[in-house]
């Protein structure tokens, strides 16, 4: 009886040492974490962190629920220990966590580029799953540079960084009507992509007019090769244009000295010697202004009478006051803008004194006279137009006094 009395004190005083020995801690379970995790994190085995706290196998686990779990229980030997303890002190000295607002555009994938660090690494801190959506505007912890290949590759990226975060200049840019991202990004030598990060636009965004952005400059730069050819090219076209005026001199001199000209009718027709002899006393083929008005009026004048309809073009030869001037125009084999506001600021200026033929003139018919174009006509001399006109339903002529004297907005000349 002695001897078991003996075995039993003995048994008592081991498992009474063994509890000493082991130290436990609590652990608040986070979102994304395992028994696995927890188990590793403090050195210690999936069974023992069950047994301490009566979880069974398969058992899911509550975010916020505290464990028990014991510390520095497995250890295969004192070696790896060591190693183990010196690798765990150095990551956690090492990972620093930032804070980031998600801004529109953004991914996981940018997001951890640009912090150095994996994409699981951000998905396990802040909990996210798989396929998971980013709202803009949510606040992320990001783990930073717990993601690099070796030092130098790490030295070359934060120089690389730093490089084009000092030479990059931004300038503000308000948009105007009909500009795109390429003219923008063209404008300021630089790049589609870089406008649309610089100011979070999505692909296929529409550019309000007046929006102000963000704009490098001058980081995209046509290589000097391209610019060395662009000068050949001028160069051989300057040698092209010294080539053709010397040619036409030599013609214009032997065609001077000529007496006769015999055409293929057999005809001949006399021709006086003259000291001055100019290119365009050959090569003329430009119309004079007055036959250009002259043609432009002949146009306009037969199509008096015709219908007024509003936003008519000339279909069925109807016509609004802008619809009858660009048809006009266009017959002539000019293109003006379709609306009268849009054609008072297309073309010469011209100053009342000196309107001429087939000039756009352009009035504030507005009851309220608001001050801006709403009604175009084209000039015809003496003080009288030619236009659609609302009041009158048909294409009339009216004279340039009165009332539409008092409403005269100003007038172009549409080359």
């Amino acid at each position: 009886m002695k001897k078991i009395y003996a075995l039993l004190f003995t048994f008592s005083v081991m498992a009474v040492s063994i509890q000493a020995a082991t130290k436990t801690t609590k652990h608040k379970i986070k979102s994304g974490e395992t028994l696995y995790t927890i188990a590793h994190v403090n050195h210690t085995t999936i069974t023992e962190v069950r047994k301490e706290n009566g979880l069974k196998k398969g058992e899911t686990l509550k975010v916020g629920r505290v464990l028990t779990v014991p510390t520095d229980t497995y250890f295969p030997n004192k070696k790896i220990k060591q190693k183990t303890a010196h690798k765990t002190t150095k990551k956690k000295a090492t990972p620093k966590m930032v804070k980031h607002s998600i801004k529109s555009g953004e991914t996981l994938y940018t997001i951890a580029h640009a912090n150095h660090t994996t994409i699981a690494e951000v998905q396990k801190i802040n909990g996210l799953k798989k396929g998971e959506t980013l709202k803009v505007g949510r606040v992320l912890r990001v783990p930073k540079n717990t993601y690099l290949r070796n030092k130098q590759l790490v030295q070359k990226n934060t120089y690389k960084v730093a490089k084009k975060k000092s030479t990059l200049k931004l300038v503000k840019h308000s948009i105007k009507k009909g500009e795109t991202l390429f003219t923008i990004a063209r404008k300021h030598h630089t790049t589609i992509a870089e406008v649309r990060k610089s100011n979070g636009l999505k692909k296929g965004a529409n550019l309000k007019i007046g929006r102000v952005l963000n704009v490098p400059t001058n980081t995209y730069n046509v290589p000097k090769i391209k610019l060395a050819k662009k000068a050949t090219i001028k160069k051989k076209k300057l040698k092209v244009a010294k080539r053709t005026k010397k040619s036409n001199k030599k013609l214009v001199a032997s065609l001077s000295k000529l007496e006769t000209i015999t055409l293929e009718k057999g005809e001949v027709v006399k021709h006086k010697k003259s000291s001055s002899f100019t290119l365009s006393d050959i090569f003329s083929t430009k119309e004079t202004s007055s036959s250009k008005s002259a043609k432009i009026t002949s146009v306009a004048k037969k199509k008096l009478g015709r219908r007024y309809v509003w936003g008519a073009t000339g279909t069925k030869n109807t016509f609004d006051c802008s619809g009858f001037t660009s048809y006009v125009y266009k017959k002539n084999g000019i293109n003006i803008p379709r609306t009268s506001i849009n054609q008072s600021k297309f073309g010469k200026f011209v100053s009342r004194n000196n309107l001429k033929k087939g000039d756009l003139i352009f009035f504030d018919t507005s009851k309220k006279r608001k001050g801006y174009v709403n009604h175009v006509g084209i000039y015809l001399g003496n003080g009288k137009f030619i236009h659609a006109s609302s009041a009158k339903k048909k294409v009339v002529v009216s004279n340039l006094s009165k009332f539409y004297a008092q409403r005269y907005k100003g007038a172009r000349r549409p080359s």
